[in-house]
This record gives C-alpha cells, sequence and structure tokens, in this order.
C-alpha cells in the first residue's frame, strides 16, 4: 500500500541504509562488461561539504547511475586530499592538531555524502594521508631520483619569517602573508624539483589530443606551457673590474628589435645583479633595492600593475649587433621565472621598456617603421609595436621585419652570436614544503656522503602525527628528535639528519585515480591488471580552478609512471567536465558588514539585518563563499526537502558547464514537483501495479492513449540523448515534466485496460529516467510498483523508433525565400502530394500571382519553398 504523503526522510534514511547494506555500489573488474570510470575531483577533509561540493558530485552520480543502467562496469570511488596547508591551517585556527582535525572531519563528511544518496564504493575510500597511500609515492620519489627526475637546487621563494614557511604566489596579498598579515619577501633555499621540463613538448602535443576537454582548459594548459619561438642573443659583458669574458644569455621573440637594444634589464634574483654591481659605487644602491625588490609580491600576476622602476648596476654589456655599449639595469617588471631572467629592453617597441627609457632618460631608437610614416624617437609618446619596415638596423634595413626575424636569427648562429631557440614559461615542479602536515621526503642527509635516499624496504618514511605544533604553523619536524636523527643508509653514521621538507601536496592528487583501482594493493602504487582494467579515467569532472596545476602535474605525473613502465597510457582523463559555480546574492548591513542569510529577516526590498535591525543592502550575485557569507549550508536543505529535492535543483537550474544561481523558489518548485508524481502514483497505483506495460502497436490505440505512449517514447529518446551526449540534465529534466503533465491529463475514472497498460508504461518510463537524478524517490516507487529488485539493477528504457514518428507534419511554404504560409498534411504523404498541397494554399497563390514558376524545392518535409520570376525593372 502506498502512503499518500511524499516523507524523504523515512524514505532516504530507509534506501540508503538498503544500499550499505546490499553493498549495491562495490565494483570489480568484469573482463566481460564495458567499463566506465567516472570520477569527481576528490575533496579537502575542511569538516562540511558545501554546494560545490554537491553540485559537482550530483552531477557525477547522476553519469555513473545512468551508465550502470545502461550495461556499464561502473567504478565510481571518492576519497580524501588529506594532505596541505588548507587541512593544516584549518586545524591550527581550531586549536586542533592536523591529524585529529583531518580524520575528524573525514567521519563527518562522509557521512554527509551517504545522505545525499551518492553511489560510491565506499570499500576503495583512500585518505591521502596515510602511510599506506604515500609510502608509494616516497617509492616513486626515489626512481624518480635515481634517473635524475627528482633533484634538489636553490631558488627563490615567498618566505614569511614569523611563520616560517614557504607561501605560493596565491598566498601572498598585497605582498603581506595572507595568515598573519606580516611581509613576505623573497629567500633563496634549496627546494626539491620534478624535472616537469622533460616533457613539456609532450604535454603541449597531446594538448590537441584531448577532444573530451573543454576548448578553455586546453587553452589555458598551452597558455601555461608557453611554447615561443625566438632566439637567444649573447651580449657581453663589459665590466671595470671583471675581465672574465662572460656573456649574458637573453630570450628575445623580437630578434627583429635587437639594433634598438639601448639597456639591459635584469630581475633582481638574477646572480649577476649582485655580482657585477661588487665594486662599483652602486653596490650599496644595489643591495638596497634587491632587499626591498624581496618584500614585493612580484608574481607575474602583479608585476605589469607595478610603477616601473630600477637601478643602474654599474656594469655595461655590448649590443652583439651594434656593438655599442648600454648599460644594465635591474628593474621590479623583469622576473627570474620567464626565460633567462634577463631582458633585452627596446624601449621604441615595447611599452614597458618605453615607460622605463622616458623615467631614466635612456636611449630610444627606432628601428621598425610603419609602412606609411615616419617615426620621431624624441617626439613618440608610446612605443610602437606594429608591423612594419626595418630601419636603422644595418644590413637589414629596408626589409619586413616579419621576415626579417628568420634573417637576424640565421645571422646570430652563423657569427655564433645567438641562436634560433624555442623557450617554455613552464617551470620544473618545485615541490619541497616547509611544513609538517605531507608525505615526508624520502632523502637523508649525512656529513660524510652528502645527500643519501632512504632505502625501500625502510618506507614510508612515516610522518610522527603526535608532533606538537609550533607558535606560527612553524613545522616542528626540524625539532623533532625522533624523526630528525636517524642513521645514514650508505654510511650507517648515527648522526645524519632526515630531510625536513614535506611534498607538495598535488603530489598526491596526481595519481590518486590509479590507487582508486585497487585501493588495498600492498606490493606497489597499484595493481597493474587492475589498471589496466580502469585506467585511464573516462568522465573527470571537477572546477575550472584546477585547469592548469592539478590537471597540467597529473598528465605530468601519468608520462612518468609510463616511462617506468607502470602505466600504458599516456593521458589520465579522456573527457573533462569543469561545472559552473554556485553563486547566490551577498547581504550586507552597514554596522556587520556581510551577513549570513539566516541573519536576515523579512523578504525582498523589506530585508533587515537581525542583529541591528538595520536596512540590508542586497549586492551582486557571486561564487559562494565564506568570506561574503553568501553561503546556504547543505545540512538545511537536507533537513527541509532531503537529497532528492537538493539534487533535482542543482541539476535543473542550470547545465552542468553554466554558473547555477541560487534560488530558495527553484528548491521549493523542486519540491513540489516531487510531491506532485507521489501524489499522481498514489491516484494510479491501484489501477495499474498489475498491469503490465504496453507493449503492442499504437496503431490499436486511440488518440488519448496512442498521445501518451508517443510522449512517453520521445521522452525515453530526449533523456536519454541529453545525458548521452550533453550532460544537459536540466533539459532532461524538463522533457520528464513535460511526460507529466501529458500523464496527468489522463483522468483514472473510466480507465480501459489499454488506458491503464499506456499509463503503467509512461509510470515506469518516469521512474526509471529519473532514477539516477532522484534516486531514493524512484527506489520507493519501484518497490511499490511491484519490482523486488533495486532500480539501479534495471536496464534504461529504449524508445520504440516507430512511436518517434508523427501522424501529422507542419510544412512551412515560401515564395522566393519569404514565408507565406503554412499547413499540416499525413506523415505518408509524398513529396508530390505536398508540392500540389503549397501550390494550390489560396495565400500562396496570393504571392506567386500568376507569375512563371521556376522551381519548387521540398526540404526533408519540413519546407516547401517556390521560386517564382520577379518583374523585371524598367530602366
Amino acid at each position: 500500500m502506498m502512503v499518500e504523503k511524499y516523507d524523504p526522510k523515512s524514505i532516504e534514511s530507509r534506501w540508503q541504509r538498503y544500499w550499505e547494506e546490499t553493498d549495491l555500489f562495490r565494483v570489480e573488474e568484469d573482463p566481460d562488461k564495458e567499463k566506465y570510470y567516472l570520477l569527481e575531483m576528490f575533496p579537502y577533509p575542511s569538516g562540511k561539504i558545501h554546494m560545490g561540493h554537491v553540485r559537482n558530485y550530483t552531477i557525477g552520480d547522476v553519469v555513473a547511475r545512468y551508465k550502470r543502467m545502461r550495461g556499464f562496469n561502473v567504478l565510481h570511488p571518492m576519497g580524501w586530499d588529506a594532505f596541505g596547508m588548507p587541512a593544516e591551517n584549518a586545524a591550527i585556527a581550531n586549536n586542533s592538531h592536523p591529524a585529529k582535525w583531518t580524520y575528524e572531519n573525514i567521519d563527518h563528511m562522509r557521512s554527509q555524502l551517504k545522505r545525499m544518496g551518492f553511489s560510491y564504493d565506499w570499500g576503495r575510500e583512500l585518505a591521502t594521508c596515510r602511510p599506506e597511500y604515500y609510502r608509494w609515492e616516497q617509492w616513486l620519489f626515489l626512481k624518480m631520483y635515481e634517473k635524475g627526475m627528482a633533484y634538489r637546487k636553490e631558488s627563490f621563494v615567498n618566505w614569511c619569517d614569523p611563520c616560517q614557511t614557504v607561501l605560493a604566489n596565491e598566498q601572498v596579498e598585497a605582498g603581506m602573508c595572507w595568515r598573519c598579515g606580516n611581509p613576505v619577501r623573497q629567500k633563496k633555499l634549496w627546494q626539491w624539483f620534478f624535472r616537469v621540463t622533460e616533457y613539456t613538448d609532450d604535454l603541449l602535443l597531446y594538448s590537441d589530443r584531448l577532444p573530451g576537454w573543454p576548448e578553455k582548459v586546453i587553452t589555458m594548459q598551452k597558455n601555461w606551457i608557453g611554447k615561443s619561438f625566438g632566439a637567444e642573443i649573447r651580449f657581453p659583458i663589459e665590466h671595470p673590474v671583471d675581465e672574465t669574458n662572460r656573456e649574458i644569455p637573453v630570450f628575445t621573440t623580437r630578434q627583429d628589435t635587437v639594433f634598438g637594444a639601448t639597456f639591459m634589464v635584469l630581475a633582481p634574483e638574477h646572480p649577476l645583479v649582485i655580482d657585477l654591481s661588487r665594486g662599483t659605487a652602486q653596490e650599496k644602491n644595489i643591495d638596497a633595492f634587491v632587499e626591498r625588490m624581496s618584500q614585493q609580491d612580484r608574481s607575474a600576476r602583479t608585476v605589469d600593475s607595478f610603477e616601473k622602476e630600477g637601478v643602474f648596476i654599474g656594469a655595461y654589456c655590448i649590443n652583439p649587433l651594434t656593438r655599442k655599449r648600454i648599460p644594465i639595469y635591474t628593474a621590479n617588471f623583469a622576473l627570474m621565472e620567464y626565460g633567462t631572467g634577463a631582458v633585452m629592453s627596446v624601449p621604441a617597441h615595447d611599452q614597458r621598456d618605453f615607460e622605463f627609457a622616458r623615467k631614466y632618460g635612456l636611449d630610444v631608437i627606432v628601428v621598425v617603421k610603419p609602412h606609411d610614416e615616419e617615426l620621431d624617437s624624441e617626439t613618440m609618446t608610446e612605443a610602437y609595436t606594429g608591423e612594419g619596415v626595418m630601419v636603422n638596423s644595418g644590413r637589414f634595413d629596408g626589409l619586413e621585419n616579419k621576415r626579417a626575424l628568420d634573417d637576424i636569427a640565421e645571422y646570430l648562429e652563423k657569427n655564433k652570436l645567438g641562436k634560433k631557440t624555442v623557450s617554455f614559461r613552464l617551470r620544473d615542479w618545485g615541490i619541497s614544503r616547509q611544513r609538517y602536515w605531507g608525505a615526508p621526503i624520502p632523502m637523508v642527509h649525512c656529513d660524510n656522503c652528502g645527500i643519501v635516499p632512504v632505502s625501500e624496504e625502510h618506507l614510508p618514511v612515516l610522518l610522527p602525527e603526535d608532533a606538537d605544533m609550533l607558535e606560527g604553523g612553524r613545522s616542528p619536524l626540524p625539532a623533532h628528535e625522533s624523526f630528525m636523527r636517524t642513521a645514514c643508509p650508505k654510511c650507517g653514521k648515527k648522526d645524519a639528519r632526515r630531510e625536513t621538507d614535506t611534498m607538495d601536496t598535488f603530489v598526491e592528487s596526481s595519481w590518486y585515480f590509479e590507487r582508486y583501482c585497487s585501493p588495498q594493493y600492498d606490493k606497489g602504487m597499484f595493481d597493474k591488471k587492475a589498471v589496466d582494467y580502469w585506467m585511464p579515467v573516462d568522465q573527470y569532472i571537477g572546477g575550472v580552478e584546477h585547469a592548469i596545476l592539478h590537471l597540467l602535474y597529473s598528465r605530468y605525473y601519468t608520462r612518468v609512471l609510463k616511462d617506468m613502465g607502470l602505466v600504458k597510457y599516456r593521458e589520465p582523463f579522456t573527457r573533462l567536465l569543469t561545472q559552473g559555480m554556485v553563486c547566490k546574492e551577498t547581504l550586507s548591513c552597514s554596522e556587520h558588514g556581510f551577513l549570513l542569510p539566516e541573519e536576515v529577516t523579512g523578504s525582498d526590498d523589506s530585508r533587515i539585518c537581525a542583529k541591528c535591525g538595520k536596512k540590508v543592502v542586497v549586492g551582486r550575485i557571486e561564487k559562494m563563499s565564506k568570506s561574503k557569507k553568501n553561503v546556504i549550508d547543505p545540512n538545511v536543505l537536507l533537513d527541509k526537502y532531503g537529497a532528492d529535492t537538493t539534487r533535482l535543483f542543482c541539476l535543473f537550474a542550470a547545465p552542468p558547464e553554466r554558473d547555477l544561481e541560487w534560488s530558495e523558489q527553484g528548491v521549493d518548485g523542486g519540491f513540489r514537483f516531487l510531491n506532485r508524481v507521489w501524489r499522481l502514483f498514489t491516484v494510479w497505483m491501484d489501477s495499474v501495479k498489475d498491469t503490465a506495460p504496453f507493449r503492442g502497436s499504437a496503431d490499436s490505440l486511440d488518440e488519448p492513449e496512442k498521445e501518451l505512449y508517443r510522449k512517453a517514447h520521445q521522452t525515453i529518446f530526449k533523456v536519454t540523448k541529453d545525458i548521452e551526449d550533453r550532460f544537459h540534465f536540466n533539459t532532461a529534466i524538463s522533457a520528464v515534466m513535460e511526460l507529466f503533465n501529458t500523464m496527468s491529463a489522463v483522468e483514472p475514472g473510466d480507465s480501459t485496460e489499454d488506458t491503464r497498460a499506456v499509463m503503467r508504461l509512461a509510470m515506469d518510463s518516469v521512474v526509471l529516467l529519473l532514477s539516477p537524478i532522484v534516486p531514493h524517490f524512484t527506489e520507493e516507487l519501484w518497490r511499490t510498483l511491484g519490482h523486488d529488485l533495486s532500480i539501479l539493477l534495471e536496464k534504461w528504457p529504449v524508445c520504440t523508433e516507430s512511436a518517434l514518428e508523427k501522424d501529422e507534419l507542419l510544412i512551412v511554404v515560401q515564395v522566393n525565400g519569404k514565408l507565406r504560409s503554412r499547413f499540416n498534411i499525413s506523415a505518408d504523404e509524398s513529396e508530390d502530394a505536398i508540392k500540389e498541397k503549397a501550390l494550390g494554399d489560396e495565400r500562396v497563390q496570393k504571392f506567386i500571382n500568376n507569375k512563371p514558376i521556376k522551381k519548387v524545392i521540398v526540404v526533408k518535409k519540413k519546407l516547401v519553398n517556390i521560386v517564382v520570376e520577379c518583374a523585371k525593372r524598367i530602366a
């Protein structure tokens, strides 16, 4: 007996228990079935899932359930990106230890995800902070070290003195540490690196072989790799003290402008800056400038906004083509991470160089002029960056500057002044973090032997989870004696020291998708047979904010695994979906700033702050964020509406690749729709429960039943196409709603056997089509309809092609390309009959007006275009 009222709380908890007790989502390799690996980017255990998680994982769950019903062997796992600064900082802020904080949050978030009804195989759950996980990335680190793919060098980093740690560029805000607010400076530290640049060409080449990826993500990856064709030009150094005949190599894509290079600029971190200033009158000025620059946030994203400033370093170099002596400066706009850290400055043809030259009174020499204009270097107000003709360029005068690019590069190479070359923006991956909560790097420092790798039998190098956190978030590892002190693996000396840097958390997220294939495997990183079956991931889903680093490092790491013979593929993700953000308007008042939704009373224009009673200002619709308090707690939705309504709203409000705008009315509308479906089923359940779905010919049906029959099959076709081809769940749901409206128009009172059979077909179709979207709701209805098995074990419905054909067609008629009439005609009419009816149409005859007909074109039984002769104009 079906209960009258839809009660999501009892239904959802009951079916979640059933799924867990029957281990319904567990999956194993099956060579007789086609696999489908569906993966959403795993979360870091912050403590609560947010609406972004809910949307991301709901999208993935729909695809996983749909593919399983289509007969695929679906792998859909979940785990935790548990190491790294976010977890460590949250723990510190909450007066907790990172290990305790992380494990408690994992337990809490797992229960939240289960409450959403996601079909994860929880037997494959992993956490990257577990030794059984990071043991194997330590093992791979050793293998990479053996092959020279992992190495150590000095490098400049963003350093916070109070926190005693390196900061990523994103953690430096206006030159200050994002956590403590103190100035950040550039500091040279020994760091561990992975040699990503060994794969730059391959990563770039295969960026064009990812047809299942969004074009914008491919473009972002290409831009980050940043391949540039140009020339390396060597500028000999002229120095009053140094006579070692050293040169400054410069990479440029504008070798056509080398005759206009009037000064050289070095990044403040460039080793020659301090070196060449020694013994000159500029020494103190340089030291002060370099120190000041070390306090600035000079990342690529901020440097263009600075006013250009610099200091002459007290030395010169020689322009190799003009043979003129030009001064060497260090300036704030030159970055060590680009090219060689040295800039051949051509103020007439680069705006940044132009501004610097005007500020410091440096020469401006025009070497490319427009075809129809002369340029005066004295009166120029901005650099000329367009194409033109070479001038003031010796033997190259008169050439088109684009042609001169190759000619000058060849001349440089022939005269051993430089060479054609390619430069990449991509740099090797610095994986060192001076933080506690990360995977220890398995290396030992010995006074006798230098740096020695830990032997494999002593892996994993365990992170001591009993370490007390130090003030300011500083890593306790350097002061943790039982961790720090160890025997040298090579000579056995007892006072060797472990490496206290930990690995960047991107290392963990660069191979977790392989580990999911065999998470309990203890003889290697993964079981190769399992990986051969499951990988690569068929569909990966996550935010576009991970479009560069995570995805690029994962692609790199996969290539390392392939070169070591561990995997057979080079690309880990076949298809990628980057879902849009969840957005909501901001609310604020003049006294308390941003407000949470629950801190506001009233509605629309009458909203007031619950704290002070002042009028609330409604701001822009922006991405939900804790800082702006425009967030909705998913638990509130689950308590009020249930998981299925929450899922329905996330899928119906917008296509997955677009931003979703939060709407309380939208959520309520979804809840009302499920209640309407429930009520319709209660009305018809007794009539159809023992009736088989209609399987006969539509020709035998009366018109109301035929319309419903046809609508059910059209909906099956539409929903299948929308999910399969585009993941457009919003239009799929809309199609089911249309079918429901057609069902609602059928009166149950005087129903015939055919009526009940067609209604049963429609009811089964609605439940099956909605099952990936609202799984608890549909499980309940499916069981009530008399089925014993979970709906997830049923086959996806298949439409009957003949039911998609229409009895009548709408024909549009044009005369000379302009719409003149339209009419309905039987679907089985011939083209000749359609022509005849079009030509006989009264409105059409009016526009033909007895003019000669040149031809009549029938387009796919949709359109008729009648072409008539036009009256000739009298001259």
